[in-house]
This record gives structure tokens, sequence and C-alpha cells, in this order.
């Protein structure tokens, strides 16, 4: 299924305007009142999503407030799938110690996903490439090796010698910095209200945790660290643990919700 960026303008009721609350794919949605009198979220509707998905909402006041469940229609993505073959050692189960550090390292990522919807929303204005390189393999393809479909792109590669510039695509705080067995050198970079983007297998890091950034800021250099076989940007974006295509946030009605006024 496309993932995409979901837009929910919720209107207000009589002549106030209540609380509004809401949930999608698990995650809490953050709600901003526009300059129009209507609330409005982002959110994203996972890979695997079918037809339609429900979006929770609670409008009014807590103990007061009316519960309404929307289906969001879903539209079927068009995924391609990547043949390789490998040699056994790049498909065989990691060893116990490789799966302890795996797991480490997803959970520290996991957290970044809980936080971040306790940050305030850093992001404004229109977003910016963190790389200027072609895109060399798109988001949500399918990977089959040796026959066997194993796993699914969820980032955008985009193309970059090693030494490239990596620049914030708009603004937020460093979140997470290290080195990764999959990964390698990698920044997450939390935007706040539930945004996250994600730069991975770079060759240096110039940020540190805590440290804010604005759109343009040096984060690092593309490189070819982890489990790559040469050097690129991979580059994903999650709201909250969901991830969805990074190149979504450059579409028209998320430029309109990042410039109209909370």
């Amino acid at each position: 299924m496309q993932i995409v960026v979901l837009f929910s303008d919720v209107p207000s009721v009589g002549d106030s305007i209540p609380p509004v609350r809401g949930h999608l794919a698990g995650q809490q949605l953050h709600f901003e009142r526009t300059n129009r009198g209507l609330y409005r979220a982002i959110g994203a509707i996972p890979v695997s999503a079918a037809t339609t998905i429900p979006l929770l909402l609670e409008l009014g006041l807590p103990g007061e407030a009316e519960d309404r469940t929307v289906r969001i229609p879903v539209t079927e993505g068009e995924f391609t799938v990547e043949r390789l073959s490998v040699a056994p050692q790049y498909v065989a189960p990691p060893d116990s110690a490789l799966r302890i550090r795996i797991a480490e390292e997803r959970a520290r990522a996991g957290e970044v996903s809980r936080r971040t919807h306790a940050t305030p929303r850093l992001w404004q204005g229109t977003f910016a490439v963190p790389v200027d390189g072609r895109v060399t393999s798109p988001f949500g393809k399918g990977r089959e090796f040796n026959g066997v479909v194993q796993s699914r792109h969820m980032g955008t590669d985009l193309s970059g010698i090693t030494g490239t510039p990596v620049r914030a695509p708009n603004r937020g705080v460093v979140a997470l910095t290290g080195d990764f067995y999959y990964a390698g050198r990698v920044v997450y970079l939390d935007h706040g209200a539930g945004l996250v983007t994600v730069y991975m297998h770079l060759s240096e890091i110039v940020v540190a945790p805590g440290d804010t950034v604005e759109v343009g800021q040096l984060l690092g250099r593309v490189g070819a660290t982890g489990r790559v076989t040469g050097p690129h940007l991979h580059w994903t974006a999650r709201y909250g643990s969901v991830s969805f295509d990074p190149l979504t946030l450059f579409t028209a009605e998320l430029e309109a919700f990042q410039t109209a006024a909370p």
C-alpha cells in the first residue's frame, strides 16, 4: 500500500472550537488550529495497510468528548521487487551476540519514535533535500534474496560520493547518533509532533545528541558504513514508528500545512 501524508481538517462545533484528539495506525495525532478555524494534523499510513484504515477521533472536552471513527481510503502502491543473489553469509541468521546488538539498536531507535510525540513541533516552512542526488532505490521496494522476499526498503536511497555533505531538511533536534550494524553511522533527527527523519551509512557525523539544527545545517557526510555495497544516503522518514516515503515531505498539501497559522 502507498504511504502518504494525511491531512485531516476538523471543523469547529457551534461557536466554540473544542479540543481535538486522535490516533491513526496506533500513533497519536498532533492537531493544531489553523487560521481558518479548523484543526489539522499529519499522520502516516503503514505500508501493510488494507484498502481502508480507521482514523479515531475525540471531539470535545475530556469526559464530554464525542468519539468518531472515519475510514480513510488507502491507494494501492506499485512497489517493485529487487531480486538479488548474494553470498550465504549475507542472508544467514545472525549469531546470538549480533542478535543482541541488533535488538539494542532497534530499541534505541524505537525510543526516538516514542519521544517525538512529546517534542513540540520544530519543523516549519518547506522541507529541503538533504543531498542533491538522484533516487537510486525508491521507498517500498521489495527485496528478494536468493528467490525469497525477506525485506522491504523502508527508506529512499539518494546517490552521492563519499564525503558529500548531508544537510538537515528542516529544523529539529538531534535525538540519536551511533554506529549501527545495518545502518552504519546514523543520525536521527526529531522534528517534533511525531515526525522523525533518519540519515544512514554516513562516513562522518558532525552533530551530537541534543543539538538543535536549522534547515541546511550540516549533519554529516555520505559514506558506505554498515551493510551496504557502496556510498549513498539512505533517508528515512517516520511518523512515530510508522515509516513513510520522505519524498512526500515535499507535497503541496504539506507545504500548505506548514504555512497555516497554528
